[in-house]
């Protein structure tokens, strides 16, 4: 919306600072944190006084998570208000892939907040029935998939771009869009298995976004695209105001649910920002460098995958507990000691996927 002051300037000016990509996504880091650290406390004291018993916590989790029973929920919505309220003033509206990625986000908020709605309601840790989040899903991730390819420049239609290899494109064919949903949806609840201690899953995601921000940004500009010699996807580099909102609503977010955390993110937040990861991957023709980024969340999931599927065939566990961050509870860790590292194992692979934009 801010863009538009450029209408303002003459050329020169303070006014012409809002044609920047990366003064107006400063802009939008500095408005989502003052948005997180104005309306957190106000809202952790809605959602306790609202909320009876808190996030209901499961009898067979590990036992040190008993004592956070009471802890409130939905506290994704203080990162989504941040996120959508930043890019709606800062980023330029007129660019499809900024709605494409905000219809993402507030789709799977909507099914996550369901979600949370239904298990504090109920006090019951079951919500809304997995096929039914699965189908609603898919519909979203199904929509903006449509969305990317009616967009995308014909020569990038339907096509996967495999990086480190020099502007090696597969063509999909009429599989791209299938491909594009199980993407985004498999994002989405991999960052939700991910939310399973204090702190853990926003970090994460917030050096993800950071890296695909920038990867955004590179591939929005033809500059960047003929140094880097990666494909030019024009407009995504608006994607970058998004990202920027997403790390500092983040921040404003997390400065609650450091341990011991005083709020929980729910589905609310960890569906909807997963989405957006996913959204922003296939946007940006980078879905495969997602894996890398987001690789603790690809690890996450495989974890209960692998140990659902072995189970069911053996009747015995590969891990103590899945998610895998249950397992090394089990082993004794602590939750800080285990959610450090996985922070530093995030930030290690953000960088590899960076690399993947100049190793050719």
């Amino acid at each position: 919306m801010l863009f538009w002051m450029t209408e303002l300037s003459d050329g020169g000016g303070v006014f012409n600072l809002f044609r920047y990509i990366t003064f107006r996504s400063g802009g939008a880091f500095f408005t989502a944190l003052v948005f997180g650290f104005l309306f957190g406390r106000p809202l952790i004291d809605l959602l306790r006084r609202s909320q009876q018993h808190g996030q209901p916590i499961r009898t067979d989790g590990p036992e040190g998570h008993i004592g956070k029973a009471g802890t409130p929920t939905m506290g994704g919505v203080l990162i989504l208000g941040a996120v959508i309220l930043s890019t709606l003033l800062w980023a330029r509206l007129d660019t499809p892939y900024v709605w494409m990625v905000l219809f993402v986000t507030i789709g799977f908020g909507l099914i996550g907040f369901a979600d949370d709605y239904a298990k504090v309601s109920r006090n019951n840790h079951k919500g809304v029935p997995g096929r039914t989040r699965l189908a609603l899903g898919f519909t979203i991730a199904g929509i903006a998939a449509a969305w990317a390819v009616w967009f995308h420049p014909p020569e990038l239609t339907n096509q996967l771009a495999v990086p480190i290899f020099k502007n090696l494109l597969v063509d999909m064919s009429f599989l791209f869009i299938p491909f594009a949903m199980f993407v985004i949806v498999g994002a989405a609840n991999a960052v939700n298995l991910t939310d399973g201690l204090d702190g853990l899953a926003i970090m994460p995601v917030m050096i993800a976004a950071s890296a695909l921000g920038a990867i955004a940004y590179a591939v929005g500009r033809v500059d960047f695209t003929d140094y880097l010699e990666v494909h030019y996807v024009p407009g995504t580099g608006e994607i970058l105001v998004f990202c920027a909102g997403l790390i500092g609503g983040g921040l404003g977010f997390l400065w609650y649910n450091a341990p011991p955390a005083a709020v929980f993110m729910g589905d609310t937040g960890s569906l909807a920002l997963g989405g957006a990861l996913g959204a922003i991957a296939v946007a940006t023709k980078h879905e495969i460098v997602l894996a890398i980024v987001g690789g603790l969340f690809v690890v996450e999931a495989l974890s209960v995958i692998i140990q659902v599927f072995y189970f069911k065939r053996t009747g015995k566990r590969v891990f103590l507990m899945a998610p895998i961050h249950h397992h090394f509870e089990k082993k004794g860790w602590a939750e800080p000691q285990i959610v450090i590292r996985f922070w530093i194992i995030s930030l290690i692979l953000a960088l590899i996927g960076l690399a993947t934009l100049k190793v050719r």
